[in-house]
């Protein structure tokens, strides 16, 4: 087996880690310049023109004008803000909400809380690689229907959904249309003009900034209103004062991505096929989740047969590799993947379920490593649980 003299980190689509030229742009607010962009006098206004140079870095790289951008503390927030946002303001009788069955729970639990307070919302199924077909969204839309929200890349299997189209019949039938952007944003180009939507979210530390960070994009016209009372910031729509440092790293970081946005798209693709192909080559029984859809380049869901996840991520986890499940819940207990079930698959194919995603510090070397250790230690698990059985 081949060796490494460190850990290996394929988790990139729970946090990435913060990029050295975005500490270094963050350290000058973290120090001296630490004034109130709403303040008036100097110190203030420095910080203003950071917060708005921030603005129009992170508008660039999604194709928006920056007074289109609304400063956020993460990607949960922007969907709240999104959803509850819209439908605050809606001065017409629609309260119809749409979802699909395989959202983010930033997402997910709004519409249910939505739900049980009594407010019509309808979750689209998806089909067996994870997507939501045109025609189901069509078929459920109404003339009281309000906002859909579908996301652009799952974070569990990084299947891309066809945004642009679902925006189109949405908007055919006066609804607006946000999108959880937070696993695309870095990975595939993202335009919100290209895909039609009407909001958008994203999350600073899921492409190399820092955490606590994200941004809302709204365009103009469409109208949202606070979700938590507070001062005017934001243009009144999401009061407290800015994140100055962590929002100028947010800009940073959203310049970097756009820059090296093709050259990494085409390297980590190359490195998720290589460990791709050679997972499926050295194990039996394995299997790619969503395999069939479009996918961002560095996600990789696999099942394998005869073994649990949350088994094989702890003795992963001891040979210094870093991947993740999404069977795990805050409570402490195993849930299975809502996605995918979502998907149709068995149960045993549900548990047995692991998602690796690479990112801009990802080597071949680790790659090749990984799947070494991962062959090993699916053999062992198999092989005791075999033996277990025999007793």
């Amino acid at each position: 087996m081949s060796q490494l003299a460190g850990p290996v980190y394929l988790d990139y689509n729970a946090t990435t880690p913060l990029a050295p030229d975005v500490l270094e742009a963050m350290l000058p607010y973290l120090r001296g310049e630490f004034g109130n962009p709403s303040s008036i006098h100097a110190f203030g206004q420095r910080a203003k023109a950071a917060l708005y140079d921030a603005r129009e870095r992170v508008a660039a790289l999604i194709g928006a004008g920056p007074n289109e951008v609304l400063f956020t503390g993460g990607g949960t927030e922007s969907d709240n803000l999104a959803i509850l946002g819209v439908l605050e303001a809606a001065e017409n009788r629609r309260r119809h909400l749409i979802a699909s069955a395989v959202e983010h729970h930033a997402v997910l639990n709004t519409m249910k809380a939505l739900a049980k307070k009594g407010l019509p919302v309808t979750f689209l199924k998806v089909d067996r690689s994870g997507r939501v077909d045109p025609d189901e969204l069509r078929a459920a839309l109404t003339p009281e229907t309000l906002l859909v929200s579908i996301m652009h890349a799952n974070n569990e299997t990084g299947v891309v959904q066809p945004i642009a189209e679902l925006a189109r019949l949405s908007h055919m039938a006066g609804a607006y249309f946000h999108t959880d952007a937070v696993q695309s944003i870095g990975k595939i180009p993202v335009d919100v003009d290209d895909l039609g939507v009407d909001l958008l979210s994203l999350s600073g530390h899921k492409f190399y900034g820092p955490k606590g960070t994200g941004a809302l994009y709204v365009r103009r016209g469409v109208k949202t209103r606070p979700v938590f009372r507070g001062g005017g910031q934001e243009r009144a729509r999401r009061p407290g004062t800015e994140n100055l440092p962590g929002l100028v790293g947010l800009g940073y970081a959203a310049e970097l991505a756009g820059a090296h946005l093709d050259e990494e798209r085409e390297r980590v693709a190359a490195l998720r096929d290589l460990l791709q192909d050679g997972v499926l080559a050295r194990i039996p029984g394995s299997a790619v989740n969503g395999g069939d859809a479009e996918r961002t380049p560095n996600t990789l869901n696999m099942s394998f047969d005869g073994v649990e996840g949350e088994t094989l991520i702890i003795a992963l986890d001891l040979k210094g590799c870093a991947v993740s499940t999404g069977a795990a819940c805050s409570s402490g207990t195993v849930e299975p993947s809502h996605v995918l079930m979502a998907m149709g698959l068995r149960p045993g194919q549900v548990q047995g379920s692991i998602r690796i995603s690479l990112g801009r510090y990802t080597k071949r070397e680790e790659v090749l490593h990984f799947v070494d250790v991962l062959a090993s230690v699916v053999e062992s698990i198999r092989s005791h649980s075999h033996s277990g059985a025999l007793r």
